[in-house]
């Protein structure tokens, strides 16, 4: 009797110790492969816990690049770990010459006229990882670079009920200015190199594109902030090819809600700039500084989205 009564406070105990673990994190980060028509990776860093909702980052290339490429410039996984956060890098559509590229707006750059959703792809990757991880509604971020900054923008035109805030890295908006009717504040971030062809204005397939300065102002009065764009004393290093603090930081203050508008130009900066070491830890602190003040909706819980998810292959990182 007594041998059964210690093993039965034996099991009671382990169950205890292996029911304790499930909330833990991870001993290492890992990678988590989300299969479909259109399959991306997560990244789950060390510190990810379901009892503490996290961040999530999706990263958008810019055209006939891909995700992994730009992962490699801006070794976003790196700062997703430091910093806690989910990070996706997912691949656009390659057109018909074989380059990815975003369907973002009339300007930039679905050339070969393909009816790719983009839009509804990037909200399926968010509710799909919402649905399996534990992610904190308020701190839903997307950073883009040319083509994927023209996505970026967008999203942030159509889902910023969602979105809590976007860096756009030398990518355009919009030409038409109504066609991006944000159905609440959302906090931009815009960073432009002075170099950079685009900077002021371009064309593509004779569409104007609208350069730093009117995109920049269209998010101020979008998010309802003072006319007047405030130059920061602060000077950042965002160039290792430059000398010195090169980038200057400007605010249009009194926006709505509390949000911000703000700009970050690099002087000499071209339209893929040689980043800084701090560079990328630098634009995802943005971010994680700027949540959604009001309570976000919940995830969509439509069935008909173009990704299965059914099955899920995670692969540690050591």
């Amino acid at each position: 009797m007594r041998g059964v009564n210690t093993r039965f406070v034996l099991l009671t105990l382990w169950v205890i110790f292996f029911t304790s673990l499930i909330g833990m994190a991870p001993s290492h980060a890992s990678i988590v492969s989300f299969t479909g028509m259109r399959p991306f990776k997560l990244f789950v860093p060390t510190s990810y816990n379901r009892d503490n909702p996290a961040p999530l980052l999706l990263a958008l290339h810019g055209y006939a690049s891909s995700g992994n490429k730009l992962e490699n410039y801006l070794n976003l996984t790196a700062v997703a770990q430091a910093r806690g956060v989910l990070y996706v890098h997912p691949d656009g559509t390659a057109d018909k010459s074989g380059n990815r590229f975003w369907n973002a707006t009339p300007e930039c750059c679905g050339y070969a006229k393909m009816k790719v959703n983009d839009d509804q792809y990037l909200m399926d990757i968010i509710d799909s990882v919402s649905r399996k991880y534990s992610v904190d509604p308020d701190r839903i971020f997307i950073i883009g670079h040319s083509n994927g900054g023209f996505m970026v923008n967008h999203m942030a035109c159509a889902h910023a009920d969602r979105i809590a805030a976007v860096v756009n890295l030398a990518g355009g908006t919009f030409a038409n200015p109504s066609t991006c009717q944000p159905s609440a504040p959302i906090n931009v971030l815009q960073i432009w190199g002075t170099s950079d062809e685009t900077y002021k204005g371009n064309h593509m397939l004779g569409r104007v594109i609208p350069g730093a300065v009117k995109t920049i102002a269209a998010w101020a009065r979008l998010d309802r902030c003072s006319k007047k764009l405030t130059k920061s004393a602060d000077k950042l290093d965002l160039d290792r090819k430059l000398k010195g603090s090169e980038s200057t930081v400007s605010v249009y203050p009194g926006c709505e809600d509390g949000t911000t508008v703000e700009s970050w130009t690099i002087v000499g900066g071209k339209h893929v700039p040689a980043i800084s070491k701090t560079f990328t830890g630098a634009i995802v602190d943005f971010l994680l500084a700027h949540p959604k003040r009001s309570i976000s909706d919940n995830p969509s819980s439509d069935t008909t989205t173009a990704l299965s998810v059914a099955n899920v292959k995670v692969t540690v990182k050591k």
